[in-house]
């Protein structure tokens, strides 16, 4: 069972999604959250705001914020960069403050490498 309710991230991130839509960024959220941070020594509530940070930060990822518009000629730019992991939205960013040991931060930033060896004949 999820530490809180698609109601509950709604009320902190304005989106269109239905609280059933929302559910599939809940549970990753929650699933997450389980799996990094249950033996943390995080109280329930911690964990709970964490959660439902962390599920708002997914929507956002889904359907980006607008930082800045324009109407005339109409213009938008979105917040967020590609790569920049829970630094991406305002969202994610608050889950670290929450997550004050740095688990979060640490798999954040974490860079994924990877090679191609090419063998010839």
């Amino acid at each position: 069972m999820a530490r809180t309710t698609n109601d509950e991230v709604k009320k902190i991130i304005d989106t269109g999604l239905t609280a059933e839509e929302v559910n599939p960024f809940l549970n990753a959220a929650d699933i997450l959250v389980t799996d990094l941070l249950s033996d943390e020594g995080y109280g329930s509530d911690l964990l709970k705001e964490i959660v439902k940070w962390l599920a708002a930060h997914f929507v956002a990822i889904r359907d980006p914020r607008v930082a800045k518009e324009k109407f005339g000629d109409a213009d938008a730019t979105f917040q967020g960069k590609t790569g920049l992991g829970l630094q991406h939205t305002s969202y994610g960013q608050q889950v670290m403050i929450l997550e004050h040991h740095g688990i979060f931060a640490q798999v954040s930033s974490a860079k994924v490498s990877a090679s191609l060896k090419v063998i010839t004949p």
